[in-house]
């Protein structure tokens, strides 16, 4: 059974990394749902993000493969339940809208923010899980949404001491080995 898992890849800071990253999900024929590349807790490394829907078997397999990109220093597989992860999202709807009393019910008890109020438009930002994301694009669209963008899912792992740490103890692991 497809599941969706999150890949979490720290990698040295190259361009043609993603092209080698994207290339393995590619050859299996996997659609990456999202991808965010960002910096981490450790200088000149950086950190991928993927998300895929597939089955265990398959992605299991695919820790390995990545691991033997030369660039790559760990790659982690984890389920939805072994992670905290949110997307942020950016609404813009017409300023007018906002008076309505439906519209601004609704605002309130949302966790939603105003980020730009302008004569034509209001953009607000909101963060949280896809389906609560998608429900929000649903019930603004009832407030004529002129616009609407997500950004890729932001993940941290859950039972993680950080890499910052790993790479620490792979360094002192490494130096033991040549002493």
């Amino acid at each position: 059974m497809k599941n969706p898992y999150t890949f979490t890849i720290y990698a040295e800071d190259q361009i043609q990394l993603f092209q080698k990253i994207t290339l393995i999900f590619s050859r299996k024929k996997i659609k990456i749902e999202s991808f965010n590349f960002s910096s981490c807790e450790v200088d000149h490394i950086s950190r991928y993000t993927i998300v895929v829907t597939e089955t265990s078997e398959v992605v299991q397999n695919l820790v390995p493969q990545i691991e033997k990109i030369i660039e790559v220093y760990k790659c982690y597989c984890n389920t939805n339940e072994e992670i905290i992860w949110k997307q942020i999202a950016l609404f813009k709807v017409p300023t007018a809208t906002i008076y309505e009393e439906n519209l601004s019910h609704f605002l309130k008890k949302s966790d939603i923010t105003a980020v730009s109020i302008e004569r034509d438009y209001t953009v607000f930002q909101a963060s949280g899980t896809e389906k609560e994301i998608t429900n929000l694009v649903v019930k603004l669209s009832n407030f004529s949404l002129i616009e609407f963008v997500k950004s890729p899912r932001i993940a941290l792992i859950k039972n993680s001491e950080g890499f910052a740490k790993e790479l620490s103890d792979m360094e002192m692991q490494r130096e033991e080995l040549f002493v």
